[in-house]
């Protein structure tokens, strides 16, 4: 090295030193002092982290407990993805999460580990469950630990959960809608809402906690904080059950509808006149332009993007329609505005009802029916398809990192995303987590995720559901 300008070799080796990778990187630093200590530069393994990650947890970087660097979090949380990526044995535990005497109608994660700013050096986890034994019970899945269960009450149909506040919701068979304090279990408050069917979403808006409620009755009625007072009511669905129920990621707005007849057009309701609703007027509503609604998601990364698969001409053909949701305000009156955006037939070549649909980033549409998971762009290119079960896809869960399917064939599809230069976002089939005994099960009913964990509901032959419970740790 040139002891006259030390500091500009250093600055040249470390702008070469951001073409390598990782592997390269750790090479390099093996070579000489200077090498060493340029490799070291925490800029590097900085730029590395956010070039693959676009977010990271700073928290963990700098806690007053321990001081990791920026190269620690690239190497550990590479080596936890790639534990994840190729799920050998001993790259994860198994914990089967026994108690419930009846059916697991579903879970939430309760405290979880986030995909989007993950924490890597505490991965603990807590999922609630909701069974028709007429139960909720809290569960430690990494080391499989019940930590509370509530008292026996009617069946329960439906569970969701705010995490930020630590609440869970449940619904029962008699439309008695309840909220819980993750922490105890204990019970919070009550309210009936006289269906024996209840769909449930939770959103909070400006810090301000709401809970909207599809019935049976075909209405859509929005509760606040968890006190559960009620706001307002609305008919959206003219007595079919809504089974459709999710919030747009700018909480602006709520689409509802029903799966139960072809002829209904799901609704689009501005939220603010939901939870905030005037006296003398009734709950800002509008028709999306399409029938036979059998799933619906917002894009995650749009304020208001509403993607529809619905019936397409004949009764068994089905199409996606993508749609931008706004509201036009004017002196006089409001009015909501719902242009479409793309549509394009499906062919899914399936009879079933059953479809599951999710999104990822702005240009990914995962379908499941049937034993097939296919990926579409926004504009209707199939990117991927899947025939990975003996039996049909039960359930779906996709995520940053991610997508995991549950079948009926009591086993769990693991694929993960990956960029390609020619074709872009794509998924890639990784290895299938196994349920147990066909002689003690029918087979997995749910499953949902975090960041380092998975979780999924198996039937049992004798009515006794059992939760599994995969851990990932680095």
């Amino acid at each position: 090295m040139d002891p006259h300008q030390p500091q500009l070799i250093d600055d040249c080796l470390i702008h070469i030193f951001t073409f390598l990778t990782e592997e390269d990187l750790i090479r390099a630093s093996s070579v000489c002092k200077d090498w060493h200590e340029a490799a070291e530069t925490p800029w590097l393994w900085r730029r590395m982290c956010l070039q693959r990650w676009s977010f990271c947890n700073f928290a963990v970087l700098g806690s007053e407990q321990v001081n990791h660097s920026w190269k620690r979090y690239f190497l550990r949380r590479s080596y936890l993805e790639m534990k994840m990526m190729k799920g050998r044995s001993g790259g994860y535990t198994c914990k089967s999460l026994r108690g419930h005497t009846g059916r697991v109608e579903g879970f939430v994660y309760l405290q979880g580990n986030s995909a989007q700013l993950p924490h890597l050096w505490n991965c603990s986890a807590t999922v609630c469950s909701a069974s028709a034994d007429g139960t909720v019970r809290a569960w430690n899945i990494q080391n499989g630990e019940l930590l509370w269960c509530s008292p026996v009450q009617r069946p329960l149909t439906g569970i969701v959960s705010d995490e930020q506040h630590e609440v869970v919701i449940t619904a029962d068979s008699m439309g008695v809608i309840k909220t819980w304090q993750g922490q105890t279990g204990q019970e919070l408050a009550s309210f009936s809402a006289g269906s024996p069917h209840c769909t449930l979403l939770q959103y909070n808006v400006n810090n301000n906690w709401f809970l909207t409620v599809g019935t049976s009755q075909g209405s859509v009625c929005t509760l606040a904080d968890s006190a559960l007072t009620k706001k307002s009511s609305v008919m959206v669905c003219d007595t079919f059950k809504v089974n459709i129920l999710r919030v747009s990621p700018d909480k602006k707005w709520i689409t509802a509808g029903s799966k139960d007849n072809d002829d209904l057009s799901p609704k689009v309701i501005y939220t603010e006149s939901l939870t905030s609703p005037s006296e003398d007027e009734d709950p800002l509503c509008q028709s999306v332009p399409v029938a036979g609604c059998q799933a619906a998601v917002f894009i995650p990364t749009q304020p208001a993007r509403l993607a529809i698969i619905h019936q397409h001409e004949w009764p068994n053909n089905k199409a996606l329609t993508v749609f931008d949701v706004s509201i036009k305000k004017t002196r006089y009156k409001s009015e909501i505005q719902v242009q479409q955006v793309e549509s394009f037939p499906l062919t899914l070549n399936t009879m079933s009802s059953h479809i599951l649909l999710e999104a990822k980033d702005s240009n990914c549409l995962v379908l499941a029916a049937d034993q097939t998971l296919w990926v579409y762009s926004l504009k209707g290119a199939l990117l991927a398809s899947f025939i990975e079960h003996t039996m049909p896809i039960s359930s779906l869960c996709v995520d940053s990192f991610r997508v995991v399917t549950a079948s009926q064939d009591l086993s769990l599809r693991v694929l993960t995303w990956k960029n390609d230069r020619e074709h872009g976002l794509t998924l890639e089939s990784r290895y299938h987590l196994l349920g147990g005994s066909h002689t003690m099960s029918r087979g997995f009913t749910h499953v949902a995720c975090d960041y380092s964990s998975i979780v999924a509901s198996v039937e049992g032959k004798d009515g006794k559901d059992v939760l599994k419970a995969y851990s990932f740790t680095s």
